[in-house]
Formats: structure tokens, sequence, C-alpha cells
């Protein structure tokens, strides 16, 4: 049975779908002003790895991720980039889109963004004023009255008493209690705006994914995840806008990926140590870049530096020398391999234990090789099957293990045995790194001196590879290469 950790209570339950072999699930996605960092690539990674492993369960998964694409941030970058605010978001949900695809996340069911749902919001926030909950104020602005929802504080554990004490009025709101927080603003001058009952404004940043998530789910539906990061405020001010609206329990499960750090500090721009998605896959393969987000179990901490991305990449590379060299085939189902890899994952999408399965299956694999191919390729087809429920080991092993080196600073280009200017696929530090061209005919002037029984001049060709990030194996079947 699957076990999740649910933020609401802070305790493992058994997950029992409100309906029947169907979940719904609604993440909160991105703001999209800027370019996605390593902390939503744990979001996205993370929750695509929960929806795979449902899917692979047999359960009928509806998935909703959101797109906030109207705030103070976008405004502010759109005002400062002297563009149209379609134009600064359209461009940023774009990249967002190409950087899920590289790290292999799946495309959610739906991706509803705020400024195609006002009506609904608008629709929402009505309820809540007829309701009791909310109030316009006289600056036009619409607030959510805190104290008339007796439950809040359940999700986050923070009592109202607290909260009073530090909270803030700025001095162009007019709220009633400090505790209350916007649904809708008035628009200033100069801002984009819709017409509502209250004037001209837009929402505030909760009531959107209030209004999408009933829209897309219903009022009652099985998971909402989310970083660690939005469980307060955000994530506390859904359930009580939701709650407040449709007088039912708005969510069963909630969810919560844990923070990234950097070097054992938390990622922030003002510390210096904010890195975009795009910084890191310049340097590491983005499939080495989920399987670090993924050796980690998702509530913890994740810490990122260049070593713990060095110690995936040759984790990554050792489940792929599993592989290399069997031919594909149907997995056996319900195999021991997969009943230990299924226990951790139902135990509350226990990744590290279930990575642990894998590199088991390529130890029992490397250990048949030599002996019981038929044995091998059944295991393999194993390992690529779990693996693929992660998201990992999909792609061909061979073409994997002599990719090219990531991240080479230009102009630092070295003479190499057969090496043509402008022929390498990338320069690391100090080095040229071989073409594939010149590897195999290094290769083959390899074996013809083996065969020759000059076995000095085959030693000096596998150094000179070697100090490469050339790495060759011989085998029964032949000589095969891949890179470090």
């Amino acid at each position: 049975m699957l076990q999740i950790h649910n933020s609401l209570t802070k305790k493992k339950e058994t997950f029992t779908p409100i309906e029947p072999g169907k979940v719904r699930l609604y993440v909160c996605g991105m703001t999209v002003y800027d370019y996605c960092h390593l902390g939503h690539a744990r979001v996205l990674v993370v929750f695509d790895m929960v929806v795979r492993y449902l899917r692979s369960r047999g359960l009928a998964v509806t998935y909703i991720r959101n797109i906030t694409d109207i705030d103070d941030k976008i405004i502010k970058r759109a005002n400062e980039n002297q563009e149209p605010i379609d134009a600064l978001t359209g461009r940023f949900i774009t990249a967002m889109h190409e950087d899920a695809d590289k790290l292999g996340v799946l495309p959610p069911d739906q991706e509803p963004r705020a400024t195609r749902y006002i009506g609904e919001i608008i629709s929402m926030i009505e309820t809540l004023i007829a309701r009791g909950f909310a109030y316009a104020a006289p600056n036009h602005d619409v607030y959510y009255r805190v104290r008339s929802f007796p439950h809040y504080g359940q999700l986050s554990g923070k009592s109202i008493d607290d909260l009073r004490v530090g909270a803030r009025v700025e001095a162009d709101e007019s709220k009633d209690d400090p505790l209350d927080f916007v649904l809708w603003k008035a628009a200033k001058p100069g801002e984009p705006y819709w017409d509502s009952p209250w004037g001209r404004g837009r929402p505030g940043w909760h009531i959107e994914c209030s209004a999408m998530a009933t829209c897309c789910l219903g009022n009652h539906f099985d998971i909402h995840g989310g970083g660690l990061d939005l469980q307060f405020p955000h994530h506390e001010n859904e359930i009580a806008q939701s709650e407040g609206a449709t007088g039912e329990k708005f969510v069963n499960v909630w969810m919560h990926n844990g923070f990234v750090r950097v070097d054992d500090e938390k990622m922030s721009k003002s510390l210096g140590n904010f890195f975009t998605i795009r910084e890191v896959l310049a340097k590491y393969d983005p499939e080495v870049v989920r399987y670090f987000i993924l050796a980690s179990h998702y509530r913890s901490p994740l810490n990122h530096s260049d070593e713990a991305l060095d110690n995936a990449k040759a984790a990554l590379t050792r489940l792929y020398i599993a592989l290399n060299g069997l031919p594909t085939a149907s997995a056996s189902a319900n195999t021991e391999h997969e009943q230990r890899f299924n226990a951790a994952m139902d135990d509350d999408f226990n990744t590290p234990v279930a990575v642990a399965v894998l590199f088991d299956l390529a130890r029992d694999i490397n250990s048949l090789k030599a002996t019981d191919m038929a044995g091998a390729t059944a295991l393999a087809a194993t390992l690529r099957r779990l693996g693929g429920i992660l998201g990992l080991l999909q792609g061909d092993p061979t073409a994997y293990l002599q990719r090219p080196v990531k991240e080479v600073p230009k102009g630092r280009i070295v003479a190499a045995a057969g090496y043509a200017a402008g022929q390498s696929d990338a320069v690391a530090e100090g080095r040229a790194l071989y073409s594939e061209a010149s590897i195999e005919k290094l290769i083959a002037q390899r074996n013809a001196a083996r065969t020759a029984k000059n076995f000095a001049e085959s030693d000096r060709i596998r150094d000179e590879l070697k100090t490469q990030g050339v790495i060759l194996e011989d085998a029964a079947g032949g000589t095969t290469w891949r890179r470090e």
C-alpha cells in the first residue's frame, strides 16, 4: 500500500484515491518572469516522478501544473525591459518548457494560466464576499478575512495570535485586520487590469490557484504539491480561500519537496549562489541532473555542488555500463527486484532506496555478462523498465557513454593525433577532446599492435586515450570505449 507523508497531518498516511483507480493532482508551477532555477527543476522532476510512479501502478492520473503569468514581479520586469507583459511571459514559458523537456519531464495534462481564469477568479471572490469570508475595502482592493476561517494555520502549524504579532500593514492598504490578505488588487496607473465589480484591477497571487485547481479538478481532490517555500502563506491561503468558497474539504494530501542548498547554504540570489537550470545543464548532462535530484528523498534538503553532480554522473555511468552491449528485451513482471523497487516507492516515494535496487540489478547484470547473456539481458530489461519509472536509463547506452564532455572553455584546443582544427566535440581544461573518428582510428591501431604482439604500443595507445578521458574495455566481442 502506498504511504505518502501528508504535510497537513505531519505523518505518513495510506493513500486512498477519492475515486477508485483515479488520482487528481495539482502542483503550483512557475511565475514566469525569468529562467527557471534549480529549485524549479526539483519541483518539475519530483512531481514528474510521482506521476510516473502512480501511472506505473495502474492509476489514471490527471496532472495539473499552473503558470502564474501576472503578478508584481512580472509587471516590474516587463517595465524594466520595456516590453509587453505577454511578450515577457511568453518567452519564459517557452524557456520553461525547453528546460523541462531536457530534464525528461512529461507535460502536465493541463497547464492553466492565471490570466485565462480571470472570470473564475472574480466569481470565487464574489462567493467569498457573499459568505462573509472577504470584503471590499475603500481603496478598491478585496481582502480575505483570516479570522473568519477557524482552521487557518492548520497546514503550517502557525497560530493566528503569533501571526498577528508580526503582521504589517502598508500605508496604502485598507485592511480590517493586519492578517487579512489581498484577493483582488486595484490597478495602479500604467498597470495591466481587468474590469471587476470592485473596479479595474488584477488578482492577488493566492486566489489564482484556488480558482484554477477547483475549476480543473473539482472542489475536493487528492493531492496538492509544491515546494516547501509555498507551504506558508500560499498553500495556507489556498485552503482558506477554497474551503471558504466551497464549504468542502479542499485537498486530502499535501506534498512539499525540500529546499535546494548550495554548498550547504540555502540557494539565494542575495548570497550569489543562485543557479538557473540552463547554467547547470551547460556543464552536466540533463539525465545526470535528473539522477542527482532523485538520488535524494524529495522531502530532504538537496545540496547542490560540483562534487555532488560529479558523483551523480559517475553513478549514472555505472548503470549505463551495465546496460551497454545488451539487446533490448521484454522485462519479466513482478520480479524480486521489482517488488523491492515498488516497496521503496510505496514508502513515500523513497527514491534513494529505489535507486539502490537499480544498482543491485546492475551488479547482477555485470556478474552474468561473462557466463549467462540471456540472464543478463533479462535483468537489463528489468533495469530499463524500473529506471523508466524514474525517467532514467531510456537512452542508448553506447551513445550516453560516448557523449561529448560538457562545458568546455573556448580557445583551449590542444593538438592531438588525428585531430584537425575545429574537429573537436568540446575542449576540456587543458586538453583536446578526441573525436569519435579519432578514437576509433586509435583503437584500430591498438588492435593491430595487439595482433602483432606489440604490447608496448598497445599499452601506449590505451594510456594516450586514458589521458583524454577515454576508457577502453576489452571483451570477447571486441573493444568498446566510453568517456569518463
